[in-house]
Formats: C-alpha cells, structure tokens, sequence
C-alpha cells in the first residue's frame, strides 16, 4: 500500500509522487465529504488523456486501476493505495482498468466543497 499526489506540474503535465510519512501524518480529513463508487467496465476499458474533473482523495478497495502519464510511463494502483489527486489542468492523464470491476472510495475534502 502506498500513498501517493497525481498534479499538475509547472510544465502542464501530471506527475505522481509517493508522498512521505509526515506529509502522510499531516492529512487532515475533517468536514470532508465521503462517497463510494462502483463501476463495472469490460476488462482493459480505456479512457484516453483527461484531467481530474475536481481534487479529492481516492481510494481503491476492490479492482486495479492504472494511470497513464504522457512520457509514456504508467502506475499501477492496486487496493488499499491512496491516491490524492489533483490535475485539474493540463493534458491529465489516461486511465484503465484491467479487471473491469472497480469499488472506489472517494473523500472531497471540506475545502473543496
């Protein structure tokens, strides 16, 4: 399990970052409004390049997700990952889902409403 920021870097594009243990003890959640998700897709359903439609915290609980970035590299977030995301501009970032079933939990934090 990991905890990770998908951004917008100062050259438009996203960029993923693990984030460190005290950046990860200063998460502060309060107020924030929690939803799940639950998607069901054929397996290897692809979205091409897309920014994050608003900034919020996700994490996955059932299925894989794996995040395309423009340089042509990609991560693989399994269950139990952590992902603050938060490339609202630029050219975003391409998204698939190898096992076609997805169950997400999605927290918006309070400033964000």
């Amino acid at each position: 399990m990991g905890v990770y920021r998908m951004y917008t870097g100062d050259d438009g594009e996203t960029h993923i970052d693990e984030l460190s243990e005290d950046a990860i003890k200063a998460i502060n959640l309060q107020g924030a409004r929690m939803e799940f998700s639950v998607s069901q897709r054929e397996p290897g359903h692809f979205s091409d390049f897309h920014p994050a439609p608003r900034r919020r915290w996700q994490v996955g609980i059932v299925g894989r997700t794996i995040i395309g970035l423009s340089d042509g590299t990609s991560q693989t977030f399994n269950p139990g990952d952590v992902r603050l995301i938060e490339d609202l501009t630029g050219k975003g970032h391409t998204t698939t889902y190898p096992d076609g079933y997805n169950i997400t939990l999605q927290v918006t934090p309070a400033e964000d409403l």
